[in-house]
């Protein structure tokens, strides 16, 4: 059976899932780096990208890679929101523009992208973005006709999240609670009071400070 999979969404300990201000320059507003800086070291995320560093070399191992390295195992489609693909929000104003992603996105699957503006598809690389304007079931409906029987990844943002998790749409959600104030932008948490009730949760702490929480729907 088809699952719904959240990975490595991180949020700050007032849970907030990114900052205010959120640009072509600073995806993560005024957050900055801060939110993903348990992620980016790690041998998953530098295999990912292809990108080696002087600190971290290929990487490194332990509990944060472990969990990092879960996020693709068994994906065939993902659905994201309009502003994890590109910062823009309106018509779109350049069809042209292909996303953060660069030339070859990390996905390699078909990307659902929710909007109210849809527009043609678009293949870059071996991903292909569907833009959509869709409920959640609307989305996960064709996701799941696209996953040839794999598991679908919710990739975000919190508005994207928070709504399947109201639907009661999600099976399993990986929550990084990394310890940063931040005061202002997207909170994920808003209106999902109660939301323990319906999943076993396990938390594991990491050296790099980070608490992972994973939330296991219980039977239906």
């Amino acid at each position: 059976m088809t699952r719904v999979r959240v990975h490595n969404f991180a949020v700050s300990l007032d849970g907030f899932a990114s900052g205010e201000g959120q640009s072509f320059e600073t995806p993560f507003g005024h957050a900055g780096h801060r939110l993903m800086g348990w992620f980016f070291p790690t041998r998953s995320f530098v295999e990912m990208t292809g990108h080696e560093s002087e600190s971290v070399g290929s990487g490194t191992s332990g509990v944060d890679d472990a969990f990092a390295a879960a996020t693709s195992v068994g994906i065939g489609v993902e659905i994201m929101g309009r502003r994890k693909f590109g910062p823009q929000t309106g018509p779109w104003e350049n069809e042209d523009w292909t996303g953060w992603w660069g030339p070859e996105p990390p996905f390699h699957t078909p990307v659902v992208v929710l909007t109210h503006h849809p527009r043609p598809d678009l293949q870059v690389g071996e991903t292909t973005f569907l833009f959509r304007d869709a409920s959640p079931q609307q989305a996960l409906e064709e996701a799941v006709s696209l996953a040839n029987g794999l598991d679908v990844r919710l990739g975000g943002g919190a508005d994207v999240v928070r709504q399947f998790l109201k639907a009661d749409l999600v099976d399993h959600l990986h929550v990084v609670e990394v310890p940063i104030v931040l005061g202002r932008g997207e909170r994920l948490w808003d209106g999902l009071e109660g939301l323990e009730e319906r999943f076993a949760i396990e938390s594991t702490a990491s050296p790099s400070g980070v608490v992972h929480r994973v939330f296991s729907r219980l039977s239906r």
